[in-house]
């Protein structure tokens, strides 16, 4: 069965706020075209000043986001998102759908997937790339498959940076919307006893399993297929929720009863007109003690007030 390819039209000066959208249609990579900036990025990466005459063609003023959705979901409920959130953003917008070979996109966005370095030790490797130096950084191996969460994204690198912060040897971690298995992963590495990752999509399941073991940790880790934390039990030291604003609302209603006085709870994929509305969801006997930002993300880290 084909998959359904979303193509999104903005203007070049949207493409930020646009690309962060549409990352939360998918849990997995997206791709940009965007040829504002073409010439300096030509010669920055490949540093040629002659570019195909195509190329040079192209409208400088539009971008375009591809988004590829599997034969299992529904194309029109994405599509359904992206205009509401557009609408909301008063980011003007064309959309149309059609059909991909998905084998040859995920190819082709590999080539593009380098080892990256996050804060300060981690180095984030995927598998089919062995140019890389340790450089005495963790080294975590990854395979992202069709599953969110590769580092490249602002709100992962966010929560990366602060689990490289909060984790203590032998703490326990719960990872809510794993993807990839990304965030639990990188917890058991810097030192935690165990970690739970738990989402709604059977492949990110698989996903988190399969990294787990590519980095020997499968031993200390466990998935889950469930909707925020409805199917866990029990307080954890560290709680991760790399998810949308919207999801953070509901998850923190109860997220009380999975901390202990010292609990951290971590949460991302917050766009920045959307904070407010994370904030004031959180229960009244906890408060921020820490704030990380890039570009129009948030991480926010919360703990029970003293």
């Amino acid at each position: 069965m084909n998959w359904t390819e979303i193509t999104v039209q903005v203007n070049t000066q949207d493409i930020d706020t646009a690309e962060s959208i549409a990352h939360m249609t998918v849990p997995y990579g997206i791709y940009i075209e965007d040829y504002s900036h073409l010439e300096e990025e030509v010669l920055e990466i490949a540093n040629i000043d002659l570019i195909d005459e195509e190329l040079l063609q192209q409208d400088r003023t539009k971008a375009k986001i591809h988004i590829y959705i599997s034969p299992e979901e529904n194309p029109y409920e994405a599509v359904s998102f992206l205009k509401e959130r557009f609408d909301a953003e008063g980011i003007p917008y064309e959309v149309a759908m059609g059909d991909c070979d998905i084998e040859g996109c995920l190819e082709n966005w590999k080539k593009y997937f380098h080892p990256m370095k996050i804060g300060e030790k981690l180095l984030i490797r995927p598998v089919w790339r062995d140019d890389y130096e340790p450089e005495g950084r963790v080294i975590l191996h990854l395979e992202p498959g069709v599953a969110f969460g590769t580092g490249t994204h602002e709100t992962t690198r966010l929560c990366l940076e602060a689990l490289e912060e909060f984790v203590t040897p032998d703490c326990t971690v719960l990872d809510v919307g794993c993807g990839s298995g990304i965030l639990s992963v990188a917890a058991l590495l810097l030192g935690a006893r165990s970690a739970i990752g738990i989402d709604i999509d059977e492949l990110a399941v698989k996903a988190s399993m399969e990294n787990a073991r590519l980095n020997h940790v499968e031993d200390r880790y466990k998935a889950v297929k469930g909707n925020l934390a409805d199917e866990v039990s029990g307080c954890f030291d560290i709680i991760t929720a790399n998810i949308v604003a919207d999801a953070i609302i509901l998850l923190s209603a109860d997220i009380e009863k999975h901390m202990h006085d010292k609990s951290i709870y971590i949460m991302s994929g917050i766009i920045d007109s959307r904070v407010q509305d994370v904030l004031s969801a959180l229960p009244d006997s906890l408060e921020i003690m820490a704030q990380k930002e890039e570009k129009n993300w948030l991480c926010l880290i919360a703990r029970r007030k003293s």
